[in-house]
């Protein structure tokens, strides 16, 4: 019988969690919880494989006494068994600490496939699937939004990844963490749920696991909080509503833009200087990420700059890892953006990505060079393996850090954000090096110098394990414009209130007028009108740019969650009441196919 583990987390409902001041702490207090919305398609994957394959499903959840109401929930959906870590000594566990309750309550259980949530809507940080994963020993696959059996214990999944999709073969035991439309929500009804409450909850300590007070809660974890911040609601102007000929509205609309364009700060910083000799320090290490079309991506970019400020201030070089190699121009531009040194890893399983051949390699490398800090961009990519590092080396991770800093003692601090941007938190590990994925766009770039030279290193690996996943086909569905998403300055955001895909191609070019770049909402990429990889809001992206106008958008929390770090808000609506505008320093009420044409004119004429 196919034994299956679904993971839960009860969260506080975001929309509803308040900050004291005072005591600096957030305040839960009548805040609703609720089960985590990404661990929902996991809930209802199992639930299907159940009926469709005769699956034993139990759920897990840990946390304190009311976290109990997700497993009711859970079995009320059609699992067979709930079981409950519950005891004070989990309490200020992180991300690895979790991972590591959770390992030893499904190794006691025994299983063949585990499903998790993508992420958690209070942490974000999309950590605890691999680091579980790395913890059992098992491959993993994230971010699965298809599956399909191919035959006994094999599965291929398709997964998301920052330019389309891929698609995976891999082999059972395995875990899989779960994209939001892999399955439909099974609905409960208030009988099946009281009955539910009726069924027993298996309830463990760490005791009960075999763990002890070092390897869990505070005292397990390597990562630790500062403090949490609330940040500051982003100060706008009044609205100012634009009514009348789509002519003139445009006209205004379009002086509005380009004065708060003008108004943004450098788009970078200035370039660093050249490559420290003779460091004794120790190094900060950037994996390199490329973009199909060739290059580093942004994110990479800015990573390398951060890693060189960081560096020249330990007195240590910035290091690019190239895991597979690169080419000669690949190494210059890793050079202009900022690295010192340029480390060409080299062995055969590196050729195509897979998680555990990624992460044993920069183990070797980590072993080697002792680094103060390892940053990862904060992409699909980047959220997938440095996890699975983590978990392999018991280091602590900072997952989608918006800033980056030394303190007083050395140390590197991350600034992370959580429930959906509403606060920060400043993070210090515990271990050696620390570590962190990096939100692209957060940090400002260095302009580029293509005069900078780095030296470049070779390393040939020793064996690596063969991965136990296969990569079947990659599709790319995105073209370059949407890496420009979460660095552009100016972006404009369409809504369902377009009403066909046929007006896509005016909106881009209003982006590309702009220079800046396209985003959605959840309805237009459901719709398939857009690419996921555009979704900004609760269950996309979080972007900060400098201006957002809103096409079409009414302006529903979900996506406003993915916005307000925004400096400038505008938006075009044909509903003068729309929720938009009360974010919006300026507003065009009308239709935009009467608007835009004659805006992309006016800003045309301009230039």
């Amino acid at each position: 019988m196919l034994k299956v583990i679904v993971c839960l987390k009860q969260v506080p409902d975001v929309a509803e969690i308040r900050f004291d001041p005072q005591r600096r702490t957030l305040v839960r207090e009548g805040v609703p919880a609720i089960v985590n919305p990404f661990d929902r398609p996991a809930l209802s994957l199992a639930v299907r494989l159940r009926q469709e394959q005769g699956a034993e499903v139990t759920v897990v959840t840990m946390g304190p006494p009311q976290a109990r109401e997700a497993l009711y929930e859970a079995l009320a959906s059609g699992c067979d068994r709930a079981v409950h870590l519950c005891d004070r000594a989990f309490a200020g566990s992180d991300t690895l600490a979790t991972a590591c309750a959770l390992a030893a309550a499904i190794r006691q259980n025994g299983f063949d496939l585990v499903l998790c949530g993508k992420h958690t809507v209070d942490g974000e940080t999309a950590q605890v699937g691999p680091e579980l994963a790395e913890l059992l020993g098992v491959p993993h696959v994230s971010g699965v939004s298809h599956l399909a059996w191919q035959e006994a214990g094999v599965l291929v999944c398709e997964r998301q990844s920052d330019d389309g999709h891929e698609t995976v073969r891999v082999t059972l035991p395995c875990l899989l963490t779960c994209a939001e439309h892999l399955a439909p929500p099974v609905p409960v009804r208030r009988p099946q749920l009281e009955a539910a409450r009726q069924r027993e909850v298996v309830q463990q300590s760490a005791a009960d696991l075999g763990l002890s007070e070092q390897d869990t809660g505070e005292s397990g974890s390597p990562t630790w909080v500062a403090e949490i911040r609330s940040l500051p609601p982003t100060a706008r102007p009044p609205l100012r509503l634009l009514r009348g000929d789509p002519r003139e509205v445009a006209h205004e609309l379009a002086r509005a833009i380009r004065e708060a364009q003008a108004q943004r700060p450098p788009p970078v910083l200035p370039p660093l200087p050249p490559p420290a000799q003779g460091a004794k320090g120790p190094p900060v290490l950037v994996p390199i990420e490329r973009s199909p079309q060739g290059g580093l991506r942004p994110g990479t970019v800015e990573l390398l700059g951060a890693a060189a400020d960081l560096a020249r201030r330990l007195q240590g070089e910035a290091v690019a890892v190239a895991l597979g190699g690169c080419d000669d121009s690949t190494a210059a531009a890793c050079a202009a953006a900022g690295a010192d040194v340029v480390l060409l890893v080299e062995h055969a399983e590196l050729a195509r990505y897979s998680s555990e051949a990624y992460a044993a390699a920069l183990e070797i490398v980590i072993t080697r060079l002792q680094p103060a800090a390892v940053l990862f961009s904060s992409t699909e990519l980047g959220r997938d393996w440095a996890p699975r590092l983590a978990a392999r080396m018991r280091l602590g991770l900072t997952g989608d850090a918006i800033g980056l800093d030394l303190d007083e003692e050395q140390r590197l601090v991350m600034l992370k954000p959580a429930f959906a941007g509403h606060f920060v938190a400043p993070i210090l590990s515990r271990t050696r090096p620390a570590m962190a994925t990096v939100r692209p766009g957060a940090i400002p770039a260095r302009a580029q110098d293509s005069t900078r030279r780095a030296r470049t290193v070779q390393l040939q690996l020793p064996d690596l394990p063969p991965p136990r996943t296969q990569l079947l086909e990659q599709k790319i569905t995105v073209d370059e414009r949407a890496e420009r998403l979460l660095g552009a300055h100016t972006v404009v955001g369409v809504g369902y209130g377009v009403g066909d895909p046929a007006h896509l191609p005016l909106l881009w070019q209003l982006a590309d007028g702009l220079g800046g770049a396209l985003c959605a909402t959840r309805r237009v990429t459901d719709k398939g009108w857009l690419p996921r990889q555009l979704q900004v809001g609760l269950t996309g992206k979080v972007i900060a740019p400098h201006l957002y106008l809103a096409v079409g958008i009414r302006g529903a929390p979900n996506h406003v969650v993915g916005i307000q770090r925004a400096a400038v808000i505008m938006a075009i609506n044909t509903d003068e009441k729309a929720p938009i505008f009360q974010l919006a320093s300026v507003g065009a009420v009308g239709d935009f196919r009467d608007i835009v044409p004659q805006l992309v004119q006016q800003l045309r004429s301009a230039e």
